[in-house]
């Protein structure tokens, strides 16, 4: 079977769909080159994505499109971060105490991007907010590196022990994250009338699907993204007292709008957009939102598109991670690295595939509700995307170094420098990122 096209096999296979007809893709020679068959996980990713456009389309009775897979749109989309450049200058990807560290007894990855992550990981190491980096950094080589992961879990911070694959499949969570299928779509008992939309064109067979966005970092706005590329009218909403770090909002919100608003203290105001939506899309942990007062209910036939890190059963369900938090408790960063000194994939490619992924899920639920207006959770988390990168065969632990993503694969607005699409119809996107926050937490009379 072509590599990507056993990735396809597997999603179509989990949520019970026709297999769809994958062509073979050129060479990728060494664009995202790794031990891991990272290729096939990326290829196959956007190759979903694309079988599950086509099906939608053929729901509303539109001709398919022939998509193909081109290494370099793909290796620019998933290294994104690297190509992106603002004012000509890249920008820095991670903070201070983002990254690997040595512990007593081994090492540990941590993130703390955010401020209040940075705070929640020094309180861990029983530090004070204002604690500079070289007595954190001391603290961490002092400590046991599960006694750091425990104490992080403890506090909501970002930190997990480095494992090897074989450590890390004798924990129950990865049992629990290596179950069920790569996208779960479930059937709720909430239902709307099915209809056909009537604006839906070949090349946005979205246009009209309106989504509401909750994601944030890669993985959720990846996949809203993707959206928007398909014609969905995308609304990211985020919290007022949480700014986010510029540079992801670039690199991830081309094509949608973006406004501000407290949900958890604005509901009345939340629910009136949720009502007259089509798509709600999620990235908190399992039951969060739930617990702070969202109810689905007012949308019948609502697709809730939910991401997470490590799944939404298991003693770790409740933490939080992200790309390369879960890299390294899988055992991904010592298979690319070594025992003394770990390493990463080429990309953050748990969150590009898983987002392109819940893309393609939430396309196929609302197919599914086309015909029986039905309304669905589709599930996906970064640990279950890990479970099938390292349980696929063809490893080249003799890679070459991956192929920096090419400028002929980027776009040029202004002052910003980004990726093109990952699907090689696409030129651009409709848009570049919006002013954040800039938009009014309402759904416009007309689409933009």
């Amino acid at each position: 079977m072509i590599a990507h096209a056993r990735l396809v096999h597997d999603y179509e296979t989990g949520i019970g769909v026709p297999g769809s007809t994958i062509a073979p893709a050129p060479d990728p020679g060494s664009n995202l080159a790794a031990t891991l068959p990272v290729w096939a996980l990326a290829a196959g990713s956007v190759a979903a994505l694309t079988a599950a456009a086509n099906r939608h389309r053929q729901a509303n009775r539109l001709a398919p499109v022939s998509h193909r897979i081109d290494p370099g749109r793909i290796n620019a989309a998933f290294r994104s971060d690297q190509l992106l450049r603002v004012d000509g200058r890249q920008v820095p990807m991670f903070g201070d105490l983002s990254g690997f560290f040595p512990t007593f007894d081994g090492w540990v990855r941590t993130h703390a991007n955010y401020p209040h992550h940075r705070a929640r990981l020094l309180a861990a190491l029983g530090l004070p907010p204002e604690a500079p980096e070289d007595l954190a950094v001391a603290m961490l080589a002092m400590t046991r590196a599960a006694d750091i992961e425990e104490n992080a879990a403890a506090v909501g911070a970002i930190a997990v022990r480095v494992r090897t694959e074989e450590e890390w499949a004798v924990e129950p969570q990865a049992q629990t994250a290596a179950q069920g299928p790569l996208v779960a779509i479930d059937p709720r008992t909430d239902r709307a009338a099915p209809r056909y939309r009537s604006d839906p064109t070949p090349f946005q067979p979205l246009r009209g699907v309106r989504v509401l966005d909750l994601t944030r970092v890669i993985a959720g706005p990846v996949a809203t993204r993707a959206l928007a590329l398909l014609g969905a009218e995308v609304l990211r909403i985020d919290p007022p007292q949480l700014p986010e770090i510029p540079w992801q909002f670039l690199d991830t919100s081309q094509g949608k709008r973006s406004a501000l608003l407290d949900v958890r203290s604005q509901w009345a105001a939340f629910d009136e957009l949720l009502g007259s939506a089509d798509v709600l899309v999620t990235g908190y942990r399992p039951g969060a939102l739930e617990a702070a007062g969202l109810n689905t209910e007012v949308r019948p036939g609502l697709i809730h598109g939910r991401i997470c890190a490590w799944g939404e059963s298991g003693p770790w369900a409740e933490r939080r991670g992200f790309d390369s938090i879960v890299q390294a408790a899988t055992g991904i960063a010592i298979t690319e690295g070594a025992p003394s000194i770990p390493g990463s994939l080429p990309a953050q490619a748990l969150d590009h595939a898983s987002g392109y992924l819940l893309a393609a899920g939430i396309i196929d639920a609302l197919v599914a509700r086309v015909f029986d207006g039905v309304g669905r959770d589709v599930r996906v988390s970064l640990a279950r995307t890990a479970s099938w990168l390292l349980t696929s065969p063809d490893r080249t632990p003799n890679h070459p170094n991956p192929t920096p993503p090419s400028p002929a694969s980027a776009v040029y607005r202004g002052n910003t420098i980004t990726a093109a699409p990952a699907l090689a119809e696409y030129p651009d996107y409709l848009w570049a990122a919006p002013e954040y926050g800039g938009d009014e937490a309402t759904w416009p009379v007309y689409s933009r």
